[in-house]
């Protein structure tokens, strides 16, 4: 524990002020300005600093954050030099508290108890981990701050229930963090109407001093939340204030703006009532879950506070349901209307071309809508509709989830918006039209390398919004618990009709299974049902898009490290840092730098292989299923196409390859026929 954030707390509300809190990422708007920024926040008045560490995934912040953290990274910055920025600050006479705020990733790579170490050696005094939930992981990182003693500050939202707040007295031992409205930082929004009843009743459990932040952006917020609350936290005006100043004038604005925020503004309450009381400490949110959130060492559950009430909302509904007779009867009632049973059949040509093992092709393609997303999005749609959602958001890459999603939305009679990189949207322009055909509003996203990962970014930061109402319909088998359990769940039926098929048309099952991975929803579909048949062999084929000597790819499996993106801990490619690669493939689809956390553990168990193949070999795949078969396959699915004739070869002509055709091709023409530099007939 801090002692000099908790006698800071102690002390101003003897005085009867309010604790101002004062957000700043580090190195912007240039690597020089941070020390500087940091003295002038003490000199205008500030109590405390949060000093943000930029990541390329900030999830819970608005435009403002997330463009400070994007200069910052570009020049360079690191957690060494934000960690060098504080030291400087003391040795220049900054005294007030400092506490480093960002995401869980770069702290979990660079090494939990070596950057605690490093910070309390430099005068840091506490961590805020926006996406570390203290039951869900966090333990480990709060005993370690203990132990150098340092101070974690948990984080509380309007919409966490009376459980939560019990624990999370139990491990504060500073202050509190609590989001004030349901949203962003920096939304340009009136603070919760129902933020002074919530902190109220928040006391009965809450036994610290209480901080609040987000969309606080005036003088008059700050007087709002000095009537309910012990502390402060302005951030996003902040950054962008220093962030427009003239260069030569940045200190002298930066006080100002603490200055005049802090006029006239009396703390009204009378303080926590006794800090040192106890609380049950019991965790009852960890104890009592109903589904495994792990697949050994990978799942879990790393989400931002505001989100946390509705995962758990979302984990009970679907353990209450998901062996339900009567639910799974009206998800199956869907099945005529998606095609299934889907086909499978032997590709004949293809195999007498390769000369080897028989090849065998489940048809997913041949779903409505073109792809297997459909089975995933009906199921989340219908529970979605149970629990009283009446809006459905989701991200798509090569636009089929965005289709399936808008398809069954429109069935169901749910509102549906979907974001799509701007990239993506490019080149797959015929999906985005049969989107908003079905009724749906697609959203470009413009940020990041603009494809699948950041419209997971911006879906995500939209749920946390409109969490009351709306249902986030991830799409692959990613994200936190319990989605991945959820997709594999919904996606299973391609398995489970594989494995009765095959047995029908051969005596047997297949020898070998192939799928293509980028989030690995139709892979781990597919795979799941013959997880516990050791004669069947699995493959998952990764996008090796230019090559994989540099970063022009999506071999997650291969090339990535342990690491946390979007809400799950997993393989993901990664600098040393812990900040998000970019990647590159042919196909949309697989365009992820991150994989489902089942697949990393089928993985590390070695009960798959995971393979790659790059965008010159998948466009043979696709030749290869055009001409020798007939069906034009979507480029994701063309990765597995090519590996599995590879595969063939190599085997007995009595044995068999069963691959998984995830989806068709049509929407990919426009990128195959620039790639082949072929000119469509007007």
């Amino acid at each position: 524990m801090s002692q000099l954030l908790q006698h800071t707390f102690t002390n101003k509300t003897k005085q009867g002020t309010p604790v101002f809190v004062a957000f700043l990422t580090a190195g912007f708007p240039t690597l020089d300005a941070t020390v500087e920024g940091l003295l002038a926040l003490q000199e205008g008045g500030a109590d405390v600093i949060e000093l943000g560490i930029p990541h390329t995934e900030p999830i819970a912040d608005g435009e403002t954050i997330q463009y400070s953290s994007k200069i910052a990274l570009e020049q360079g910055v690191t957690i060494e030099k934000c960690i060098e920025y504080v030291k400087e600050a003391r040795h220049r006479g900054l005294k007030i508290p400092v506490v480093l705020m960002g995401y869980y990733n770069p702290f979990f790579v660079y090494g939990e108890e070596k950057i605690i170490i490093e910070a309390k050696e430099a005068g840091l005094n506490g961590f805020i981990v926006v996406d570390l939930p203290p039951d869900e992981g966090g333990d480990h990182f709060i005993n370690l701050c203990k132990k150098h003693g340092l101070s974690f500050v948990p984080l509380i939202t309007i919409v966490t229930p009376v459980h939560r707040l019990n624990y999370v007295n139990s491990i504060a031992d500073s202050f509190v963090y609590c989001v004030s409205l349901l949203g962003i930082t920096g939304e340009n929004n009136q603070l919760a109407p129902e933020l002074s009843t919530f902190v109220t009743n928040a006391r009965k459990y809450i036994k610290k001093p209480i901080a609040i932040g987000f969309g606080i952006k005036n003088q008059s917020d700050v007087r709002v939340v000095s009537n309910i609350a012990e502390g402060v936290v302005v951030g996003s005006l902040i950054c962008k204030t220093f962030g427009e100043a003239p260069k030569e004038k940045r200190a002298e604005t930066l006080k100002n703006v603490v200055a005049d925020l802090l006029k006239g503004s009396k703390l009204s309450i009378s303080g926590s009532e006794d800090s040192n009381a106890k609380v049950e400490s019991e965790n009852p949110t960890s104890t009592n879950l109903t589904l495994p959130a792990y697949f050994g060492k990978f799942g879990g559950r790393y989400s931002p506070e505001i989100l946390m009430a509705a995962l758990h909302e979302l984990e009970y509904a679907y353990a209450k349901y998901k062996d339900d007779p009567e639910f799974i009867a009206e998800v199956r009632s869907h099945y005529d209307y998606i095609g299934r049973p889907t086909p499978l059949h032997k590709a004949h040509r293809t195999t007498e071309v390769c000369g080897g093992a028989q090849i065998w092709l489940k048809r997913e393609d041949l779903c409505h809508t073109g792809a297997h997303k459909i089975n995933n999005a009906v199921g989340q749609a219908i529970l979605a509709k149970k629990i009283g959602k009446t809006e459905i958001i989701a991200e798509t890459g090569a636009g089929q989830h965005g289709v399936a999603t808008a398809t069954i939305c429109a069935k169901l009679g749910l509102k549906c918006t979907v974001y799509m990189g701007s990239d993506d949207i490019q080149r797959q322009a015929l999906n985005v039209f049969r989107m908003q055909m079905l009724g749906a509003t697609v959203v470009s996203v413009n940020c990041g390398s603009r494809t699948l990962k950041d419209a997971v970014n911006e879906a995500m930061r939209n749920w946390v919004k409109k969490v009351r109402t709306t249902h986030y319909l991830v799409g692959s088998a990613i994200g936190p618990h319990p989605f991945p359990t959820m997709v594999r769940d919904f996606q299973s039926v391609i398995g489970q009709e594989s494995r009765k098929q095959m047995i029908e048309k051969t005596g047997r099952l297949p020898d070998a299974v192939v799928a293509c991975v980028g989030g690995g929803s139709n892979a781990i579909g597919m795979f799941h049902p013959f997880v516990e048949d050791k004669s069947v062999k699995l493959y998952g084929v990764e996008a090796a898009g230019e090559g994989m000597e540099g970063d022009k790819h999506c071999a997650t499996l291969a090339k990535g490290s342990l690491g946390i993106l979007h809400g799950v801990k997993t393989y993901v490619l990664q600098d040393h840092q812990g900040q998000i690669k970019d990647t590159h493939s042919i196909s949309a689809g697989l365009d992820y730098p991150g994989v489902g956390p089942e697949h990393a553990f089928l993985k590390d168990s070695g009960r798959a292989t995971y393979v790659c193949v790059d965008d010159k070999e998948a466009l043979e795949g696709f030749k290869a299923a055009s001409q020798y078969e007939g069906i034009l396959s979507a480029l994701e699915t063309s990765h597995a196409v090519y590996y599995a004739m590879k595969l063939a070869k190599q085997m007995k002509p009595d044995e068999t390859v069963l691959i998984c055709m995830s989806g068709r091709g049509d929407k990919d023409m426009a990128t195959i026929t620039k790639v082949m530099n072929c000119q469509l007939p007007l």
